[in-house]
């Protein structure tokens, strides 16, 4: 659970509402939804989102990589199968992602603005932001899927960091995704954590026997974390090698305690 902790009290609050509202999100590269015995199942990679009942959830490789480069889950089935709706962006036909990052929120989440974000790379890679209303709590989220070989990192993570720099008012922020940094302290988290906490989720891959934190989550200064951890259940561990990893997210203090956590998705190798 993450919560602001600064933030002007509501017409609620001054009314004596003071309960705080949870906000859940997660991380989670679904691989295509390809699973670990090799099958595309999409409805799996659903199944695995409904076990973390986050409001907001950053996917990593969520479209095909050859052809149309069409979405991994099928929009359709998005859907009717779950309570989600995919970020908007200006895209090829049937994908709902950009480089692969996607962004799914619950279907009463009110998009405010939406924008890819250029990264430098030598590999197709890219990022992506989205301004959200839950409720009546402002978050910016950012999606991301960094350089595989460490060579673009650190660039790509100050592209991002430039990229809210430029917007026009700064709002409560959650940057997460696979972050491909084995380093536990340097690389690009010595650039994320410039005015950030980076969040110890602990370790996502691989999912049969996780080594490495590859998957982050981190949050601006103005929200604050009680817990997090990866999320294990069988269906995860088939459907994908890489974990997901959820958090919440309150209200003005008094606040509730917020948990991080992160599915090991089931059934994808690396």
């Amino acid at each position: 659970m993450i919560t602001p902790a600064k933030q002007k009290r509501s017409r609620a609050d001054r009314n004596g509402d003071t309960a705080p509202m949870t906000i859940k999100v997660a991380s989670y590269n679904i691989r295509k939804a390809i699973g670990l015995d090799r099958r595309r199942d999409p409805e799996r990679t659903l199944s695995v989102l409904a076990e973390l009942n986050a409001d907001v959830i950053a996917l990593q490789e969520a479209d095909r990589r050859f052809g149309s480069r069409a979405s991994a889950i099928p929009p359709a089935l998005i859907d009717s199968h779950s309570p989600y709706k995919p970020v908007p962006l200006d895209g090829r036909p049937g994908s709902i992602g950009w480089h692969g990052n996607a962004l799914l929120v619950r279907k009463n989440v009110k998009i405010v603005s939406a924008a890819t974000i250029d990264l430098p790379t030598i590999e197709p890679r890219g990022a992506l932001r989205a301004d959200l209303m839950i409720g009546k709590k402002r978050l910016r989220v950012v999606g991301m899927h960094l350089d595989l070989s460490g060579i673009r990192r650190r660039k790509q993570a100050r592209a991002i960091l430039d990229a809210l720099d430029e917007c026009d008012e700064h709002w409560p922020t959650v940057m997460m995704g696979d972050f491909n940094e084995w380093s536990r302290q340097g690389g690009c988290l010595r650039d994320f954590s410039q005015g950030h906490q980076i969040l110890d989720i602990g370790r996502s891959f691989h999912s049969r026997r996780p080594v490495a934190q590859l998957d982050r989550i981190v949050i601006s200064n103005d929200l604050l974390l009680d817990s997090c951890g990866v999320h294990h259940s069988a269906p995860a561990s088939r459907a994908c090698s890489r974990g997901s990893r959820p958090a919440r997210r309150a209200s003005p203090p008094p606040a509730p305690p917020a948990a991080a956590t992160r599915p090991a998705p089931a059934g994808c190798s690396s």
